[in-house]
């Protein structure tokens, strides 16, 4: 059987718990430093309870070491890594080469997605230093993927929802460029996300003031069956800075869209995990943020794929607007006429709309049915369409409705010879407990009831477990057995409850690849330091603004633009398009010119 982990982001150990109560197999988290979120650090502390909590259902824990560390910082990355390692770490997600040589680093090394891993040659370089695990680029097709899959054995993990890049993981030098803030060392100023004019090469703008480099985020959820199929293991939602609310509805939609799949394979494939997620909300990742979706190049097919409109978080359509007129001075008062039945509208929504500067956002203050009262905005009209990007009611739900977690304990009751009675329970990760039933002697007047009882006060919930009583085992259906009140069976099942915590929860090992080719860790120098100013190329992405905007030189044979650049605040950046490989390139202005384009 294969095991399939969904690993969700964790920007704290609070999320983290909540990401394992709705379903994750996995968490990855940031240590003190180091790691490619530098707002997001945690406590060696916060590791540990978190460590402790994730692994009473055999989740794990991933501590991202992810940034590229200098020669000076070593000893201090090195340090924090054991210290993280010793608080029960079950993995470290690595961006820098250099951390193979420590051999006192056993537990199993997983190479970023910032290691651009992308061609075969790659990723086969990466399992011979010894990784266990591969974060593949997000840029890649289902084909590129198998393709991988057949040469190397390590793990693969892919990316299936959230924010997208624009530029090749761990190979962008945008931000660095702009203001010295570098993406590989944790604190991207997000430049794809900024506002460019696209101008062409004799200084006409084509373009104004939109986002030409921002992606919509990534949604793979029907498209767990295919990663699957191509030799993809670990599904991971990206958000290491996404709130609670976020990532509770984003991993339980994905969890249970992953028990679905695995419902349908006749045993092929399990959870890496155990335990099952239960009450809680209803999700819907169209609630939450997102800047539309897409699947990226999965199928070798360049669609639209930006969200240059809209580089923050659009939400759900849900409808036009009707009926506008100022109520007062400061108030304005709208009809939505909803995109879908049932819809339903709170005070305090967030909306946003598109206008030709980009995207404006409001709350409402008032909503009755679908009437909107708000603050006077005036770029509001009849006939804009209206998307909600704060559901109040959809938020409330998620903090009033918990989802949590429980480990299915199988539960069986026993009578010894000597007439003794005896609990017996098998946790569904493989512990088994007894646990003696206290009698006092007298025998139940009613067998039948006597049953009903047992079953009623086994087959509760305690702590992380779901108890579940199989059978009684007697020598005759026709005996009696003993009388128990309901406050001594619930007794037994807390103690029962006490002796699995005692016991550790049997955690799925994890392959680790630590010792193979030592003598080629040793010989690997790594990639060095390249820096902004040094790279000719700032970026390079799969992702062209010629084939978004339809003037592709090679499958619209448009000439429009020969040469195109775009521009911010006065600087100016030239474009380069690989026509063979289907990319575009960001150039470093200080390192090129017409010629070279």
């Amino acid at each position: 059987m294969t095991f399939l982990e969904l690993l969700a982001p964790a920007r704290n150990t609070d999320i983290g718990i909540a990401a394992i109560d709705c379903g994750a197999d996995a968490v990855y988290i940031g240590g003190p430093d180091f790691g490619a979120r530098k707002a997001a650090g945690n406590s060696i502390g916060d590791i540990s309870r978190l460590c402790d909590y994730a692994h009473k259902v055999g989740a794990r824990v991933f501590v991202t070491v992810n940034n590229l560390v200098f020669p000076e910082e070593r000893e201090d990355v090195h340090r924090m890594m054991l210290e993280a390692q010793k608080a029960g770490a079950d993995a470290f997600i690595v961006r820098d080469t250099a951390i193979c040589e420590w051999d006192d680093i056993v537990v199993p090394l997983h190479a970023s997605t910032q290691c651009a891993i992308r061609t075969a040659d790659k990723a086969r370089l990466y399992e011979s230093l010894g990784f266990s695990r591969l974060v593949l680029e997000r840029q890649l097709s289902l084909k590129q993927i198998k393709e991988i899959r057949k040469d190397v054995s390590c793990e693969l993990e892919f990316f299936v929802h959230g924010a997208l890049c624009v530029g090749y993981s761990g190979e962008c030098f945008l931000s660095e460029y702009i203001n010295g803030r570098s993406a590989n060392r944790g604190d991207c100023m997000q430049a794809c996300r900024s506002l460019y004019d696209l101008i062409d090469e004799n200084g006409r703008t084509l373009i104004q003031n939109k986002a030409l480099l921002s992606l919509k985020d990534y949604k793979l959820k029907n498209r767990i069956p295919d990663l699957a199929d191509a030799g993809i293991i670990s599904f991971k939602i990206e958000g290491r800075l996404k709130n609670e609310s976020y990532v509770k509805n984003v991993v339980r939609e994905y969890s249970m869209a992953i028990d679905a799949f695995i419902a349908g394979q006749k045993g092929k494939f399990g959870r890496s995990s155990f335990g099952k997620a239960e009450g809680g909300f209803t999700p819907d990742v169209n609630k939450t943020f997102n800047r539309g979706y897409t699947e990226l190049f999965l199928n070798e097919v360049k669609d639209k794929w930006s969200s240059m409109d809209a580089p923050k978080s659009m939400g759900e359509f849900v409808g036009i607007v009707h009926g506008l007129r100022r109520a007062d001075r400061y108030i304005d008062e709208f009809t939505i006429i909803p995109s879908r039945k049932g819809l339903a509208l709170s005070n305090g929504d967030g909306f946003s709309f598109v206008r030709e500067s980009g995207i404006s956002g409001f709350r409402a203050d008032i909503c009755h049915g679908l009437t909107v009262r708000c603050k006077h905005i005036p770029e509001l009209a009849d006939g804009v369409e209206i998307y909600r990007n704060i559901n109040q009611s959809f938020e409330k739900e998620l903090g009033t409705k918990p989802c949590k977690r429980y480990l299915e304990v199988n539960v069986s009751i026993h009578r010894y010879d000597d007439g003794r009675w005896c609990a017996a329970a098998k946790s569904d990760d493989g512990r088994y407990v007894t646990c003696d039933i206290p009698t006092s002697g007298t025998m139940a007047e009613n067998r039948d009831r006597m049953v009903a009882v047992f079953q009623e006060q086994i087959s509760k919930k305690t702590g992380h477990y779901s108890f579940t009583l199989t059978g009684i085992d007697d020598n005759s259906e026709a005996d009696p057995l003993p009388f128990l009140p309901a406050a001594v069976i619930n007794g037994v099942r807390r103690r029962m409850a006490e002796e699995l915590d005692n016991s550790p929860c049997i955690i799925r090992p994890m392959l680790n690849c630590r010792e193979r080719n030592v003598h080629l860790r040793r010989e690997w120098k790594g990639e060095g330091f390249p820096t902004a100013i040094e790279r000719k190329e700032l970026m390079r992405s799969k992702y062209c603004i010629r084939q978004e905007l339809g003037i592709c030189l090679k499958s619209a044979g448009k000439k429009v633009g020969t040469g195109l650049s775009l521009e911010n605040n006065g600087k100016v950046f030239p474009l380069g398009f690989d026509c063979k490989n289907c990319e575009m390139t960001v150039l470093n202005p200080d390192l090129v010119n017409e010629s070279q384009r």
